[in-house]
């Protein structure tokens, strides 16, 4: 028989033995010299997860609150589980489990980071195949979008293309690249019908954005192909840019996307100037 209490008890104590295994620099903050917590603070998991501090020490408290997919993914990225523990979380938390889980620990293999770090002049992300963003290098972060500037749970491509302003404003004609990848995206949602994360994230689109709403009952699709594409930079102006992606070998969830300088354009030029002075 069921045990609710016991259940949410072993998810609080659970969430709270990995949060104690966290080292602050893994994470990007400061470990500070007067610092008595073991691992990251509640406040620190809560910010880095987009979820609220309350809700959150409830949680590790083992109230009976309800639980997203959503959130599990982002608890399960911020605190850099692998594969047996984000599934052990999802039993946890009475949640069907995503046929592929990502793993989590280190963001990506170090190797991988490597090269994304050496792409120096090209912007270049990893998107796992839910579209979060994974990882990028600087020439993304300072050409096209820093996504420090989002939690961890909100760093969704798509989510991005079709909610955020700031970015949307950087793509020349928006609307057929937005159209563009979604259309791919439904290529990978006919992976990933049942995936309680990925229903969320549909869900919340349609009722966020008008476009979104009315272009997903198009069901247009397109595979995965070279294209030019341009943006408008603050700075540097109009950027055009050859995309291309290729999959990871060693991860099938994984794909790494890069923007070349456009052949024949001064993109490559400017952004020399810009990254280099």
């Amino acid at each position: 028989m069921d045990n609710p209490k016991q259940r949410y008890k072993e998810l609080g104590d659970f969430l709270r033995t990995r949060r104690a295994k966290i080292l602050p620099s893994q994470v990007g903050l400061p470990e500070g010299t007067r610092r008595r917590t073991i691992g990251l603070r509640r406040e620190e998991v809560s910010f880095l997860s987009g979820v609220g501090l309350t809700w959150y020490t409830w949680l590790e408290q083992g109230r009976p609150i309800t639980i997203s997919s959503q959130v599990i993914e982002s608890l399960a990225r911020t605190l850099m589980l692998d594969k047996k523990e984000t599934m052990h979380l999802y039993n946890l938390a009475r949640l069907t489990p995503p046929t592929e889980i990502a793993t989590y620990d280190n963001t990506v293999n170090p190797m991988l980071k490597h090269v994304l770090d050496n792409i120096e002049f090209s912007p270049a992300t990893i998107l796992d195949q839910r579209y979060n963003v994974i990882a990028w290098n600087r020439a993304s972060e300072k050409l096209l979008y820093d996504y420090n500037k989002l939690d961890t749970s909100k760093r969704n491509m798509l989510r991005i293309m079709f909610t955020n302003e700031e970015y949307k404003k950087t793509i020349i004609d928006w609307e057929s690249t937005a159209q563009s990848m979604l259309a791919r995206f439904r290529i990978a949602y006919g992976k990933l019908v049942e995936d309680p994360y990925i229903k969320e994230l549909v869900e919340e689109l349609k009722s966020e954005s008008k476009e979104f709403n009315s272009w997903w009952t198009m069901h247009n699709v397109e595979m995965e192909e070279e294209i030019v594409k341009s943006i408008t930079h603050p700075i540097l102006g109009e950027l055009n840019f050859e995309y291309t992606s290729y999959m990871v070998l060693s991860d099938r969830n994984l794909k790494m996307t890069i923007l070349t300088a456009l052949p024949g354009s001064d993109t490559e030029k400017k952004i020399k100037q810009f990254l280099l002075g």
